[in-house]
């Protein structure tokens, strides 16, 4: 088992410098397709034999020649990014790089002999969702991308094509996913984390024109500071607990663990794009889709809340952790309110996406911080759920973005009409998000019935921003289904590996509604009793009245999928006047030509950004300092 844990680390990265070298065409498609097949069978292959153990498996591997060998890359890369920065004249992303380095220095030099981690890697069923997660959807996002990129070089000409460095970036990304869950000494967990920062940077400003830059570096110095706290936690913890093992940090005491781990705990918000760090995500929104695919499911952001889920029996058992577990909480809480009314307030389908990713990820650290055993089994249900659905949302919008030229949702009326099976999709991926009986509405079901016994003033964030998530993504789907007219159908413009890659995942949201009831028993349940000695398990007359609801999705999507004779579903409509031979134009009653618009409501005066992210960024920039004040 020891062997596919470092093959899944490392097979990855050594496609990645294939693919440096490899040349464009049919040479790139076979070793992506091939190797993303071997990566996403490795991961199934892992996840049988640890869920056939039940307990977590340690190894020991690696050793003084690792060690030595993670440090100079570590260093490597840290030089490369502060000699981009400093000729990009971004000069506090070169000091807070010079500053990481110099600690990573200093604890080499100082700390690194003094102590050591028994177990260097580990798995478990946790990280049998997480390498699943990585190695299936990411590796599906890697198969899209084939397609994808041929259109977006098409589509953008002024970029450069370096796609071979993008694929690059990609595997690379995956490898370090990988590397990250499976570590157990915190300062191997700590050089993946730092990798997947840098390959967010490069992956984000692919483009390289004016705002992508800037992107990337946003998101860089923002996820550099967390990278300062996740390095601060390390010589806190070798200086005072005398450890640098994950598995171990639950059973230290208070005094010795809080400050690293609020450490740690800030660390998981900048990277799971919390208020006040979210900007970074948004601002990614720039880079190609499958970018965005990436950041928002299987990687990147989901480090963050991977990272405060291992915090939350700290949090739990620890005294003193249930105060820094409630300041957690409520950063999460605040974020998944603001950040989902904010979402009704925006027009741009990914600007949609990414402020509902962020919503997520709250509730995932509100479950996560409170730290009992039912909000972890809600926080890790979450994960899955959203991990699938987003991905599909945003490989959708990619694709019919190339085909109409315009990703706004005002675009997308009649989507349903001349883009069926992608329109199918979208709304597999929008019930998923909010409709019996997919996974976030059994994740949330979960989370509203811990939450009510463990602190009832945080239901009131999560029942409300459930509500206005209702709002946003009802409104989206109903400009996806309205067909005013019999459009002529345009399918054949979406590449084969587009088409393929969402159809699987269609099927994957679907799936793991239809089998959560296998996923919470033989995945969920045998991690929570492992960390809290206690099972959650929801009434089954809630999932056989999920289950049958299921039939609504079908009623929806089956059309789309198979159409038929569509001709027949549409009809000459009067619009108050006389209807011309033009589709949705009428000669109205002032002897002119009308065109009819029908348009959504933003609210922009309630829930625009420039009157509720100030409002987020102030609370939840309080409640850190707050957080980390109660425990110096």
């Amino acid at each position: 088992m020891q062997a596919l844990l470092l093959f899944l680390i490392l097979f990855p990265a050594a496609v990645a410098f294939l693919l440096l070298a490899a040349p464009k065409g049919r040479a790139r498609q076979t070793v992506v397709s091939v190797s993303a097949a071997v990566i996403a069978a490795a991961s199934i292959i892992l996840a049988a034999l640890v869920l056939g153990r039940g307990a977590p498996v340690y190894f020991a591997a690696g050793g003084h020649a690792v060690d030595l060998l993670i440090f100079a890359a570590e260093l490597a890369l840290g030089v490369i990014v502060t000699v981009i920065s400093l000729r990009r004249k971004q000069y506090l992303a070169m000091a807070l790089m010079l500053a990481g380095l110099i600690m990573t220095v200093v604890y080499e030099v100082w700390l690194a002999n003094t102590v050591h981690a028994e177990n260097n890697l580990f798995a478990d069923n946790l990280s049998v969702v997480m390498t699943l997660i990585i190695g299936v959807i990411g590796s599906l996002i890697a198969f899209f991308a084939l397609g994808y990129m041929e259109e977006y070089h098409r589509h953008h000409e002024d970029v450069p094509d370096r796609s071979n460095f993008f694929f690059f970036i990609v595997f690379a990304f995956l490898g370090a996913m990988n590397g990250l869950i499976f570590a157990n000494n915190l300062v191997w967990l700590f050089f993946f984390w730092e990798v997947t920062t840098f390959c967010s940077f490069f992956l984000i400003g692919y483009g390289r024109d004016a705002v992508a830059v800037r992107n990337s570096f946003l998101a860089l110095k923002l996820n550099l500071c967390g990278g300062l706290a996740f390095s601060a936690a390390l010589f806190f913890l070798t200086l005072n607990a005398h450890t640098i093992s994950l598995s171990e940090l639950h059973d230290l005491p208070g005094g010795a663990v809080l400050l690293p781990v609020a450490l740690l705990a800030f660390a998981g918000l900048t990277k799971s794009a919390q208020m006040p760090f979210s900007a970074w995500l948004l601002g990614a929104m720039v880079a190609p889709t499958p970018v965005s695919a990436l950041l928002h499911s299987s990687t990147m952001v989901k480090a963050g809340v991977y990272l405060v889920i291992r915090l939350s029996p700290v949090f739990a058992y620890v005294d003193g952790g249930k105060t820094v577990g409630l300041f957690v909480a409520l950063v999460g809480a605040v974020t998944f309110l603001l950040t989902s009314c904010m979402a009704i307030s925006q027009n741009d389908a990914k600007r949609v996406l990414a402020y509902s990713t962020i919503a997520n990820l709250g509730l995932i650290i509100v479950c996560a911080g409170i730290g009992n055993h039912k909000l972890a089994w809600a926080a890790v249900m979450l994960v899955i759920f959203h991990a699938i659905a987003k991905s599909l949302l945003f490989l959708s919008v990619g694709t019919a973005e190339h085909v109409i030229g315009s990703r706004r949702i005002e675009s997308m009326d009649g989507l349903a009409g001349y883009l069926p099976r992608v329109a199918a999709g979208m709304v597999v991926g929008i019930a998923g998000m909010f409709l019996a009986p997919f996974g976030m509405l059994i994740s949330k079901w979960a989370t509203l019935e811990g939450l009510v016994d463990a602190n009832p003033i945080l239901t009131i964030f999560v029942a409300f921003g459930s509500a206005v998530t209702l709002m946003f993504w009802v409104k989206w789907l109903g400009k996806i289904l309205i067909v005013k007219s019999a459009p002529e159908n345009v399918e054949t413009h979406v590449p084969r590996t587009q088409a393929l890659t969402l159809a699987v995942l269609s099927v994957m949201t679907a799936g793991v509604c239809v089998l959560f009831p296998l996923i919470s028993k033989y995945v969920l349940e045998p991690f929570i009793f492992e960390t809290y000695r206690q099972i959650y398990w929801q009434d089954m007359n809630n999932i056989a009245t999920l289950l049958i609801m299921m039939a609504t999705v079908v009623v929806l999507t089956v059309p789309l999928v198979f159409p038929g004779k569509r001709e027949r579903h549409f009809r000459p409509q009067y619009l108050a006047g006389a209807n011309l031979a033009e589709k949705e134009k009428f000669h109205g009653a002032m002897g002119q030509d009308i065109q009819i618009s029908l348009k959504s409501l933003y609210l922009q005066g309630i829930f625009g950004e420039s009157r509720l992210f100030p409002l987020g960024v102030l609370s939840t920039l309080i409640l850190i300092i707050i957080m980390l004040g109660v425990v110096v």
